[in-house]
């Protein structure tokens, strides 16, 4: 399904052994962490939801009311599991700030099974920023099989997910829309084995976020990605890395013999601030993407500061003699500097693969 992992297992030999050193630690210290664990239950089936209880009938419930994790021995706070029973919850879903370490477990076979959804469009809430079906503001936040959705369609903006938190995981997750459906907009994030949908600018923000073997799915003409960094000194930015990127637009827009001609419909990502950096690494590009790769905000003048990128991408939308002057075609040791273990390390050493490794 995805293209091949060519610079990755050149950095594989390096981190062995500290892939092993993570694995033992975790594992003698889970049965300290996992006492200071808290899990709680959301089910419809759950008629009322009791504060101080550990069963919700709505994840904002649980989410307000839930017993928060103790401290463990080392210090380092527990983690709260929130367990989520099929269903479709049509409610928004706010993580404040306070609410740090929450982990979201779709309890279904697939995260289709588990749907978090709204549909608020920014004409309706009063701007694009009051759209989210959920906003994430805690550190530390986890989910797993689950999906975010903002159902209000092609009609403006409208934000699935808004994430404006560091050391933030999703594993396994959808999040479907159309313009904006993914607010990256702070900290580091990584999203991995997921699907994300949507048709003008649906991954957008400043986060530093990777987006590892995911799908990218183009459901109308428009653009990838609005990445904002606002200085050349910021460490954040997009990288879309062993994933693939795919749409249904040619095959909507076409039929018969004339269904697989060349149609440049979808750009690689446009800055919304001037500074926006983003690079493609072993990603799979459809034959829709346009020739340039990426597109300036409107129509400004000369190239953009932004700092656009490609490595060892294929499929038919890989395309590198045409790519726009200003954009690159990096080399295995630059490319090198964008994969997970580098690039969401922060001053911490943040291990994002590691963690995620956790999750089911």
């Amino acid at each position: 399904m995805f293209a091949g992992c060519g610079l990755r297992k050149a950095e594989a030999c390096l981190f062995k052994r500290l892939f092993i050193a993570d694995l033992l630690f975790a594992l003698w210290s889970l049965p300290i962490a996992s006492a200071q664990d808290v899990y709680v239950r959301v089910s419809h089936d759950v008629k009322t939801g009791i504060e101080g209880t550990t069963e919700f009938p709505t994840i904002q419930m649980a989410m307000d009311h839930h017993p928060f994790a103790g401290m463990g021995p080392d210090g380092k706070p527990g983690r709260v599991y929130i367990r989520v029973e099929p269903g479709v919850y049509h409610e928004r879903v706010i993580v404040t700030q306070n609410h740090a370490n929450i982990t979201l477990l779709g309890m279904g076979k697939s995260p289709a099974d588990v749907v978090i959804t709204n549909s608020l469009n920014a004409r309706e809430a009063g701007g694009t920023f009051f759209t989210e079906s959920v906003e994430i503001d805690g550190t530390g936040f986890e989910a797993d099989n689950i999906t975010f959705e903002n159902a209000a369609g092609n009609t403006g903006q409208a934000v699935a997910a808004a994430v404006r938190a560091d050391r933030v995981i999703f594993k396994h997750c959808r999040f479907l829309g159309h313009q904006d459906t993914l607010f990256a907009d702070y900290g580091r994030q990584l999203y991995l084995d997921s699907y994300i949908e949507g048709g003008v600018d649906f991954i957008f923000g400043n986060g530093a976020a990777v987006f590892d073997h995911d799908e990218i799915h183009a459901n109308g003409p428009g653009y990838l990605t609005a990445q904002s960094r606002t200085s050349p000194k910021q460490t954040t930015g997009f990288v879309i890395l062993d994933s693939k990127v795919t749409s249904g637009i040619a095959q909507r827009s076409g039929t018969g013999a004339d269904s697989g001609a060349r149609r440049e419909t979808t750009s690689l990502g446009r800055p919304w601030r001037p500074f926006s950096r983003v690079v493609y690494i072993d990603t799979e590009l459809p034959v829709d993407v346009i020739s340039g790769g990426w597109s300036k905000w409107g129509n400004a003048a000369g190239a953009p500061p932004a700092y656009y990128g490609e490595y060892h991408d294929s499929g038919p939308g890989a395309n590198p003699p045409a790519r726009v002057a200003w954009s690159h075609q990096l080399t295995a040791r630059q490319a090198a500097q964008f994969l997970p273990k580098r690039f969401l390390a922060g001053k911490d050493h943040w291990d994002a693969e590691a963690e995620a490794r956790k999750l089911p």
